[in-house]
């Protein structure tokens, strides 16, 4: 009869044999899926830097070649933008002001265009009792350029904030020197309050203000031609779009002046907008494309649809994260394509959208990031902030893989909103314009489960022959 220590081995061979064939099939698997469906990789853009739940990055324009890292608990840091820099400088630390966790925090930063010549900048935190949002202006320190001035803070504006979550968070000035600052529609879910349909409020906006001059006991004026200026129905001036639930990041592109905001969806929608003076972007009659309040038949009468979005599901994600239009020149086969991403799923899409034709939407790269913001330096080349691990990346070709860019997106910048309008009651599911080569992976890994199972099988049936004859 077969000793037991024998039985043993041939038993513990027969799992390490499947087991090998099945780590072997899934290993396999995932480099044949990678291979197939990402044009991109990402790769570490400073290995030697590390930061704390960093949720932006920022260059000042003003010929340094420096890079600024926000961290959500209120830290700035300031270094050379060099792949090897290895030296990061506290250039400001405000968490003692800084009301932090969850999306709470020290959300966002914009340099004055006169930065070079003024040294100042803005800021967008939260703060508590109560809570609100702060945006607040710094000088930088007069001795030390990479040091900025605590003590010169200045508050701008406060918006006191009923819960602690969609408070935006962008700023950044436009084109026309003003600044524009993104505020969510209040928190909870749903807009309780309805503040995304209220002129009266300024969540649930984007707004539009001047700080380089005072009016009426404010520390900034507003523009002229601001959408409400001059109302007399109480509805507030600074706002220049609304019906927005929580535009966490917006971007201008340099080459047409367009406003891009990725705004993040409710239960089942992410949507990407082109910013226009005195539209209401739908929410919260609208999720998207969709009814929302009421779910059906809703109202969308003087509403400005939304020219992408993509679905809480496989194809898409649940949290969108806007990024850049690519005006950089490491990578020219993105030049004027929208580059955005998911929070939650890691994704990376580039959108291309001229307002006039129904816009294309590729995917970019698979990543395990938690992708909290995108940046971009002075030579427009964009970057890619992972809130997780802390890391700053680039998006960098993968080899060996066929780009489905061809050519660079032209946008058309005597868009109407007809044309946009036009463009965005086409828009589809990301669905419709990926397909990824997945066929070989999932057949190869159909096949190796079948030798993985054959083969233990047959070593089973071998062994129970064995063993009847030796009881015999």
């Amino acid at each position: 009869m077969i000793s037991r220590n024998k039985m043993t081995k041939i038993i513990t061979t027969i799992f390490l044999v499947a087991l090998t064939l099945t780590i072997f099939a899934l290993v396999s698997n995932k480099v044949i899926t990678q291979e197939n469906t990402n044009p991109y990789t990402v790769v570490e853009a400073f290995p030697n830097l590390t930061f704390s739940q960093p949720v932006g990055l920022y260059h000042a324009n003003d010929g340094t070649n420096r890079l600024f890292v926000l961290e959500q608990a209120g830290k700035i840091y300031v270094f050379e933008n060099n792949n090897e820099t290895s030296t990061k400088t506290l250039f400001l630390d405000i968490t003692d002001r800084v009301l932090s966790g969850g999306e709470l925090g020290l959300l966002g930063m914009a340099f004055h265009p006169n930065f070079s010549q003024n040294g100042l900048f803005y800021l967008d935190y939260t703060a508590s009792n109560p809570r609100r949002t702060i945006i607040a202006e710094y000088t930088i320190d007069s001795t030390d350029p990479n040091k900025a001035d605590k003590n010169s803070e200045r508050i701008i504006l406060e918006v006191e904030q009923p819960y602690s979550n969609h408070n935006g968070g962008q700023i950044a000035f436009g084109p026309d020197n003003y600044l524009y600052i993104a505020l969510g529609d209040g928190g909870s879910g749903g807009d309780p309050q309805g503040n995304g349909q209220n002129l009266k409020t300024l969540l649930g906006s984007i707004l539009r203000i001047d700080v380089d001059h005072q009016e009426d006991g404010k520390n900034y004026s507003i523009p002229d031609d601001n959408p409400f200026k001059g109302n007399t129905n109480g509805y507030r001036e600074e706002i220049y779009a609304y019906g927005l639930r929580n535009p966490w990041r917006f971007s201008f592109d340099n080459e047409t002046g367009w406003l891009w905001a990725a705004d993040v969806g409710q239960n089942k929608w992410e949507e990407i907008d082109i910013i226009e003076k005195g539209k209401n972007y739908g929410w919260n009659i609208m999720e998207g494309n969709h009814c929302y309040q009421p779910s059906s038949n809703c109202d969308q009468t003087g509403l400005e649809l939304p020219i992408w979005e993509y679905g809480h599901d496989a194809n898409g994600g649940y949290s969108i994260t806007g990024g850049f239009v690519y005006r950089g020149s490491e990578l020219p086969e993105l030049n004027g394509w929208y580059i955005y991403g998911d929070y939650v799923v890691g994704k990376i899409w580039a959108l291309c959208y001229n307002g006039i034709d129904p816009p294309t939407n590729v995917k970019l790269a698979d990543t395990s990031l938690y992708i909290s913001s995108f940046g971009v330096d002075e030579n427009n080349e964009l970057y890619i902030v992972s809130h997780g691990n802390g890391k700053i990346y680039k998006l960098a070709p993968n080899e060996g893989v066929s780009n489905p860019l061809s050519s660079s997106c032209s946008a058309n910048v005597t868009k109407t909103s007809t044309a946009a309008k036009d463009a965005s009651s086409q828009t589809s599911s990301p669905a419709l314009t990926e397909k990824p080569n997945a066929t070989a992976s999932v057949g190869f890994e159909y096949i190796a489960t079948i030798i993985t199972f054959s083969m233990t099988a047959l070593i089973i049936k071998k062994w129970n022959q064995r063993r009847k004859e030796m009881l015999k």
